[in-house]
C-alpha cells in the first residue's frame, strides 16, 4: 500500500508550481517587491528604469505598468517621493547648521564637500557690457547627471550647465544668451581638468581652491554668494536667503535670481527648496536636482 504521506502536496506549494491567475499574482508582486527594494537601496543615485527594471527581472514596459498597478504610482514618482522626503528632512534638521555658516560667514561643517569654492565677482561694468571683450572657453563633458557644459574665463570657471543627450547644443545656447557679446571658444582641453575637480571628490583639496567668477548684477551675486554657504547634505529656502541677505520680503527676487544661477551644481541652486520641503523648479530640470541631492546625501552619510 502506498504511503500517501511520501507523495502529498502542500497546497500552498501547489498554487507555486501551477499555472494560473494565483501564481501570476504572486510573481507579479514579487517583481513589485524588487523593483521597491532596488529604488529604496539605490535612490541616492537616481537609478535609470531600466536598470530597475533589471533588478525585478521584468522589462521596462512591464514595470511601469505593474508598479502602477500594485503601488499607484510610477516607478520614477515613487523615487521622486523617497527624495521629497529627504529634502524635508534636510530643512528639519538643517536650520542650527545654516545659522552657524551663515552668521560665521562659512559654509560650515561640509566644507570640504563643496569643492572648498573661492569666489569672485566680475565687475559691474563687464556684466553690462554683455561680456565684451571677454573670452570664455567651452567643452562638453560626461558627468553623473548628464553631460556638463563647462565654461571658463582665465579668471577661473564662470559657467556650468547639463544637457539630456541631443540636447546638448541648445544647452549651449542657453548659457551663450547670458553672455551675448563674449568671444566663444571650444577647448576641451582648458575646460576637462575643471570638469575633473568638479565632479571627483578625490580631487577637492582645501589647498587648492576651485575659483569661480559670478558674472551678474549685484543682487544676483549677492544671492550666489549666499547659495555657496549652504554646506553639502543641508537645504534651505527663498525666504531664508531673503532674510540673509536683509531683504525678507525679496523671497521671489531671490527665486528669480537663483534660477538665473551660471554655474549649477558648484553654486548649489539644488539645495534651495519651497517651505514645505518641495523640490520646486530647476533650469536644468527637477529629476537632475533630486539627482544632486541624492548624490550628495550618499556622501555625507
Amino acid at each position: 500500500m502506498t504511503n500517501l504521506a511520501k507523495v502529498q502536496i502542500n497546497p500552498a506549494d501547489q498554487r507555486l508550481t501551477k499555472p494560473g491567475p494565483l501564481n501570476a499574482e504572486l510573481r507579479d508582486y514579487d517583481s513589485v517587491r524588487r523593483a521597491i527594494a532596488f529604488i529604496s537601496d539605490k535612490w541616492r543615485a537616481q537609478p535609470s528604469i531600466e536598470s530597475i527594471a533589471d533588478a525585478a527581472s521584468v522589462t521596462p514596459d512591464e514595470l511601469h505598468h505593474l508598479f502602477r498597478r500594485w503601488a499607484g504610482l510610477t516607478p520614477k514618482a515613487f523615487m521622486q517621493a523617497l527624495t521629497l522626503d529627504h529634502a524635508k528632512s534636510l530643512l528639519r534638521d538643517s536650520a542650527s547648521i545654516l545659522d552657524a555658516a551663515y552668521d560665521s560667514g562659512l559654509s560650515g561643517p561640509g566644507r570640504l564637500h563643496d569643492l572648498f569654492v573661492t569666489h569672485e565677482a566680475m565687475s559691474p561694468g563687464e556684466w553690462k557690457a554683455g561680456g565684451q571683450g571677454i573670452t570664455l572657453s567651452y567643452g562638453f563633458h560626461p558627468s553623473p547627471f548628464g553631460t556638463a557644459i563647462v565654461i571658463a574665463t582665465p579668471r577661473g570657471l564662470a559657467g556650468l550647465a547639463f544637457a539630456d543627450p541631443g540636447d546638448e547644443q541648445a544647452a549651449l545656447e542657453d548659457m551663450t544668451r547670458r553672455w551675448p557679446l563674449a568671444t566663444y571658444v571650444q577647448d576641451q582641453e582648458i575646460t576637462a581638468p575643471l570638469a575633473q575637480r568638479i565632479f571627483d571628490p578625490k580631487k577637492w583639496q582645501q589647498d587648492r581652491p576651485l575659483r569661480v567668477v559670478l558674472i551678474g548684477t549685484d543682487f544676483e551675486v549677492r544671492v550666489w554668494e549666499t547659495l555657496l554657504k549652504i554646506p553639502m547634505g543641508c537645504a534651505t529656502t527663498y525666504s531664508t536667503i531673503a532674510s540673509k541677505i536683509g531683504n525678507d520680503k525679496a523671497s521671489r527676487a531671490v527665486g528669480t535670481a537663483v534660477g538665473k544661477n551660471p554655474i549649477s551644481f558648484v553654486v548649489p541652486c539644488h539645495r534651495v527648496l519651497g517651505k514645505s520641503g518641495a523640490l520646486t523648479g530647476y533650469h536644468w530640470g527637477i529629476t537632475r536636482k533630486q539627482a544632486m541631492l541624492g548624490w550628495e546625501a550618499g556622501r555625507v552619510q
